[in-house]
């Protein structure tokens, strides 16, 4: 079954665009009780590939114009998770920009007590209440209690989609910035990249890769499986789910079957496992942990990937051996 990497607007590899759509991080330099300040000039969302994801392949001039303000509904200032939406706007040519698109500006205040790496989810609306499409941000190493700002933009639509007039959050995702994933750039201390795939998912069947890369400068070595920690919402272990060495017994043929061999890793090269489960629910209350913390091998420091489990009333989670990964070669990383 194929899975398909990761991107930047999931869990795990996301930039902050600082001269895009606003000005977001966990150390805000200057403005009002330490938060940071929202810029004043922004670009047109549709001047970045995947709506500020990634950088445009050149330089767009600033629109002439300013976008339009939207009126937010009477919920739209309403605090989910530590995220406030305070700001939605319409962009439109007469704000100097092609096309018709969407953007809104949010408040996040971390509530946890240590850093944190934020990915959150919003759903722009139609009148009728209705999802038009939704748009994604990752805020990385926001600091306890801090309150930082930022812009996200609505992803691209095809065809003629109905007007906005709200937008929601519709998910909070946090890991300690300590933990978080990465699958390239600064190589972290461990010398290691962890991060999960996007996966796949049929018939209430999931499986999804859970890759590591070798960014250090010493070989890395592997021997069997990685130790799992299923977590709730709130960041609490999740109790009486049974980790399953080896995945035929969740469903054969995903390739997370076999004894597990040692695998030493040369700079530069990859290995992968994966993790599979059934959503099927029957009697009992369905369990769901967002989180996985992954230990890569005995003593490795952890690293909290997002998975999003939704186990059912299964009870039971299927992780394969690591295996050297052929296809995933020269996935290195820039030492700190």
């Amino acid at each position: 079954m194929p899975t398909l990497p990761r991107t930047s607007a999931s869990v795990l590899a996301a930039t902050l665009l600082l001269a895009a759509c606003g000005t977001e991080g966990g150390a805000p330099p200057g403005g009002e009780n330490g938060e940071a300040p929202v810029q004043a000039e922004v670009l047109c969302p549709t001047d970045h590939s995947a709506h500020g994801d990634t950088q445009p392949s050149e330089p767009s001039p600033r629109p002439s114009g300013r976008p339009s303000a939207l009126p937010l509904p009477s919920a739209g200032g309403t605090t989910e998770n530590g995220v406030r939406i305070t700001a939605l706007h319409s962009w439109g040519p007469e704000s100097g920009c092609a096309g018709v698109d969407y953007s809104a500006d949010f408040e996040l205040t971390n509530q946890l007590t240590e850093a944190a790496t934020y990915t959150l989810t919003f759903g722009f609306l139609s009148a009728s209440g209705g999802a038009v499409d939704h748009g994604e941000r990752t805020v990385e190493a926001v600091g306890p209690g801090r309150t930082v700002k930022g812009t996200v933009t609505m992803n691209e639509t095809l065809g003629n989609p109905p007007a906005v007039t709200g937008v929601e959050v519709t998910k909070v995702r946090s890991v300690p910035a300590a933990e978080a994933s990465s699958a390239s750039g600064t190589c972290p201390k461990s010398g290691v990249h962890v991060y999960a795939d996007e996966g796949d998912a049929a018939m209430g069947l999931r499986v999804v890769g859970l890759h590591l890369v070798n960014c250090g400068t010493l070989p890395y070595r592997l021997d069997g499986y990685p130790k799992l920690e299923p977590q709730d919402e709130n960041h609490k272990t999740v109790d009486g789910v049974r980790i399953l060495e080896g995945t035929d017994r969740i469903s054969t043929g995903l390739g997370g079957d076999g004894s597990p061999e040692a695998v030493v890793l040369e700079p530069r090269e990859a290995a992968v496992t994966s993790l599979a489960w059934r959503n099927t629910t029957q009697a009992g209350e369905p369990v769901n942990a967002p989180y996985v913390r992954v230990w890569a091998r005995p003593a490795a420091a952890p690293v909290m990937v997002v998975p999003e489990l939704d186990l059912g009333t299964t009870g039971r989670l299927g992780v394969g051996p690591w295996r050297k990964d052929e296809t995933n070669r020269g996935a290195g990383g820039t030492r700190p």
